[in-house]
């Protein structure tokens, strides 16, 4: 049989980022090649995979069991990579919508003390394991909890609740503002990586339009239009500013925790010491 690693990573690509477009954007390559490779594991298993609408991607039940596979198939390659690679000295360091806001410069200097020998890679890879669950990364930064019970985790912080709203929103000449306030207009909200879901608002007081959006580009290109609001976290004001958009405190919303998450089986060496930094970063 005939299958490709890259007709696996397409298609892992296509479930994870939800369309074919944003699939080939990820992996670095055009939509068309990224439909070829996807027809060519179609044909060599003799099944339908993926049906294709023209807004998104949905798996049969034939694709729900071959991208389970493929992601086995993966991570069992990077463990191979990462095996033959052992004493080459790196750490990759996974998100899914932004690193360490304010501290990522600060963090990226004490690395550099603390491991003089090992490179550093912060990876944005926008899954629920930011880039765990395949092998992608070997720590991850995340502020949503994953389904996934290989992955284990500590709680090192939290970060105060922004909204993102356009820069001639009503609500942009206040200091701070409300969820009741955020919720009279549309919502965007990422359900599979973001920090934020309707539980977080009072079950009769919730947004009635919530629109979806796919990764932190997607929602805060919404935003800037001025089609919806956003809340997110305070690492989020920081790393991503962009013109016509506006971050205000949200002053009766919980703080978003911070987690430092590995794989179960394979955690890093250098763990302990990992999460004792980035402690110290937020302390």
């Amino acid at each position: 049989m005939d299958v490709e690693l890259r007709q696996l990573r397409c298609l892992v690509a296509v479930v994870d980022e939800g369309t074919f477009t944003d699939a080939a954007i990820e992996l670095r390559m055009s939509q068309a090649a990224v439909s070829r490779n996807i027809a060519g594991l179609e044909r060599t298993l003799g099944v339908r995979l993926v049906e294709r609408t023209t807004r998104s991607a949905r798996l049969t039940t034939a694709g729900e069991r071959a991208v389970g596979t493929a992601r086995r198939i993966l991570a069992l390659l990077a463990d191979l990579e990462r095996d033959a690679g052992t004493g080459t000295g790196k750490v990759r360091i996974g998100y899914a919508w932004s690193a360490l806001g304010e501290h990522t410069t600060e963090f990226q200097r004490r690395w550099a003390v603390a491991f003089p020998s090992t490179e550093l890679q912060l990876v944005r890879s926008n899954t629920p394991t930011a880039g765990l669950a395949d092998g992608g990364t070997d720590l991850a930064i995340l502020r949503r909890l994953p389904e996934a019970a290989a992955v284990e985790h500590v709680r090192i912080s939290a970060e105060k609740r922004y909204c993102a709203m356009a820069s001639d929103d009503v609500l942009a000449p206040k200091r701070s503002v409300t969820l009741a306030q955020i919720a009279q207009k549309p919502v965007a909200m990422d359900l599979r990586t973001g920090s934020t879901t309707l539980e977080l608002w009072p079950e009769d007081a919730r947004p009635p339009n919530v629109v979806p959006t796919q990764d932190v580009d997607d929602w805060l290109t919404l935003i800037g239009s001025g089609k919806a609001r956003g809340i997110t976290a305070e690492s989020t004001a920081h790393q991503y500013r962009r013109r016509g958009v506006t971050y205000r405190p949200v002053r009766d919303a919980p703080p978003v925790p911070v987690y430092a998450a590995w794989s179960r089986k394979d955690p890093p060496r250098e763990r302990d010491q990992i999460v004792e930094l980035l402690m110290g970063l937020y302390g």
